[in-house]
């Protein structure tokens, strides 16, 4: 689960040099995250994350052993972000595992910035990080294993007839909700994600 993104700024404006005040690790990991998230992570090469972050190469394998490292660090970011969201969303109803659901779909339909949303970082990632080696990779598979988990455990929680069906299917119309965004927009089936996700409850319970 993303929250929206920080507007993406062209790496020629500097948009995080000395005067920003930041620790070089911290400015370094801040152009990172902006610039994986708006090109992608093998677009986007040492040379444009230490321009954008005001820095040098030295001061960037100071700061991490190397590209791929760095691009872990961002997705274990990623990843406590989306989680630290998912939490702030169902925590406003707790215990009404049903009204959680919709509440997730409900933000994730509306809560995304049109303009800089570019899907799930995690999801993009592990179109592009396919090696089982890269440090990386295990970081997406836990992501998307602890978002199925929790769809199941809330399924199981409603009293569905097939728990593991329902959390399965809502975690199928989670994924394809964003990548509709990116083809066919805001405005897109998207929009009709948390009218689906009642209608699988529906389906699978007996309200």
């Amino acid at each position: 689960m993303s929250q929206p993104k920080r507007a993406q700024v062209p790496a020629s404006k500097g948009v995080l040099a000395e005067k920003s005040g930041l620790r070089v690790r911290d400015r370094i990991m801040r152009a990172a995250s902006d610039l994986f998230y708006a090109r992608g992570i093998h677009a986007v090469g040492v040379d444009a994350i230490v321009s954008e972050a005001g820095t040098n190469k030295m001061s960037f394998y100071r700061s991490f052993a190397s590209k791929d490292e760095l691009v872990a660090e961002y997705l274990r970011t990623e990843e406590r972000e989306g989680w630290h969201c998912w939490d702030e969303t169902v925590a406003k109803y707790a215990g009404n595992p049903r009204a959680q659901v919709e509440a997730l779909f409900d933000v994730l339909a509306t809560n995304i910035d049109p303009k800089g949303a570019r899907g799930c970082p995690l999801a993009n990632a592990a179109v592009e990080i396919t090696a089982p080696d890269h440090p990386g990779r295990p970081i997406i598979e836990q992501y998307k294993a602890g978002m199925r988990r929790r769809f199941r455990e809330l399924a199981r929680e409603m009293g569905s007839r097939d728990a593991d069906s329902l959390g399965d299917a809502l975690l199928l119309l989670w994924e394809g909700s964003y990548l509709t965004r990116l083809t066919l927009g805001q405005q897109g089936p998207v929009q009709d994600a948390g009218k689906a996700a009642r209608a699988l409850i529906a389906a699978y319970t007996d309200s």
